[in-house]
């Protein structure tokens, strides 16, 4: 069986564990996290980067910062990951989930503006399959009504935002905050981790003291005061350098990885539009967004041509699947809120979309057949 994913190990990653072990110093905030954040930092320009364990907890610092408060409201595209929404939930925010496009599963910018209350704190986009979401839109309402933008970059490492004037800039550098993952489904890995990036200074400072538990640890070890202590709210989200360690010697391998995930994606795209088949759309790149590898996925005409392609690959050795749950049909969300609302387009991603098998190691014979398998399923469900 070809898996869904499978993470990509450089042959490094023992050797920097092992480092890091024998430095005699394995707790958060060490060499290898510090190289890691320096990394991003000159990399994509981003103010300041902390790693964090997960992409969940950059999240819910990025919620702290923020001080989302009871009875704010946060506009969420409802065709995410759990997380998205529930960093702000624990918070006591009221989600107000937003559509997707018809055609893209991003956050339908268009349609954010008349979700805007006098509660309104934030805007959370969510860059899906590492694909921009219109920013230039979604920053002019940030202004216009004073919001803060978080974006949820969980899945958009190394992608961008080309803006009105033309400029190339790195998703997770344009809002307020940006939360990325190193789960291992990413691109890049360490198991589990995140990052949380900070992009405007007034939260800098702080974003230190909540990373470090509510204390000014950090600024005790650079030797900027001479004791610390207790100075505001905050949890333990820095991941151990052994965490750290791992995700170095994936980030020295960057550049490989991306254009090897890159080059699938284009195969995939080239093959499949030959194949002229009308019961899928294939993935919509904006012209103001770039791609970076991360998935490659179909949208089926309904559900049951999704459940049969998925069936037939399993039958071929390969495993596919489909992805989120529209938030706001969800079980949780049920009796909150709005919860009637009726967002047709998420609703179709749930109902519709495929995600395909897309790792490093994977290979064009093995596309090749996925596009035969593609071509027999789909000739037996024509009309």
């Amino acid at each position: 069986m070809i898996p869904f994913n499978k993470p990509y190990l450089t042959g490094k990653e023992t050797h920097y564990i092992y480092d890091a072990v024998n430095s005699g110093k394995i707790s958060g905030n060490g060499k290898y996290t510090q190289k890691c954040q320096a990394f991003f930092e000159e990399q994509y320009h981003f103010k300041k980067v902390l790693l964090t364990t997960s992409c969940t907890d950059a999240l819910e610092m990025a919620a702290i910062l923020a001080n989302i408060k009871e009875g704010d409201e946060v506009i969420v595209p409802s065709f995410t990951f759990v997380s998205t929404a529930i960093a702000f939930v624990r918070q006591g925010a009221k989600i107000v989930f937003a559509d997707s496009y018809a055609n893209n599963p991003n956050i339908d910018a268009d349609k954010i503006e008349d979700l805007i209350t006098s509660r309104t704190k934030a805007i959370v986009p969510v860059h899906y399959a590492g694909v921009a979401c219109d920013m230039d839109k979604i920053m002019e309402l940030a202004e216009k009504y004073n919001l803060l933008v978080i974006e949820d970059a969980a899945q958009a490492i190394d992608s961008f935002y080309i803006n009105k004037l033309g400029e190339k800039r790195a998703l997770g550098s344009i809002g307020h905050f940006a939360a990325f993952s190193f789960h291992e489904t990413k691109n890049i890995v360490s198991g589990e981790g995140g990052m949380l990036a900070i992009n405007d200074e007034r939260f800098i400072s702080r974003a230190e003291i909540i990373w470090e538990k509510g204390t000014n640890r950090a600024e005790f070890f650079r030797g900027e005061v001479n004791k610390y202590g207790w100075v505001d709210t905050g949890s333990s989200f820095l991941p151990s350098e052994i965490i750290a360690a791992f995700l170095w010697a994936q980030i020295e391998n960057l550049s490989m990885i991306q254009e090897r995930r890159v080059s699938l994606w284009n195969y995939y795209y080239d093959g499949l539009s030959k194949l002229n088949i009308q019961k899928f759309a294939l993935p919509e790149v904006p012209d103001y967004a770039t791609k970076n590898g991360h998935m490659f996925y179909l949208t089926c005409v309904n559900g049951e041509m999704r459940d049969k392609l998925i069936s037939s690959l399993k039958d071929n050795g390969f495993h596919a699947v489909f992805h989120y749950l529209s938030l706001h049909s969800s079980e949780y969300y049920a009796h909150k809120h709005d919860a009637g609302r009726i967002l047709p387009n998420s609703d179709n991603f749930t109902e519709c979309l495929v995600r395909l098998p897309l790792f490093y190691e994977l290979n064009f014979e093995d596309l090749d057949k996925i596009f035969d398998c593609l071509a027999l399923t789909f000739e037996d469900v024509k009309g």
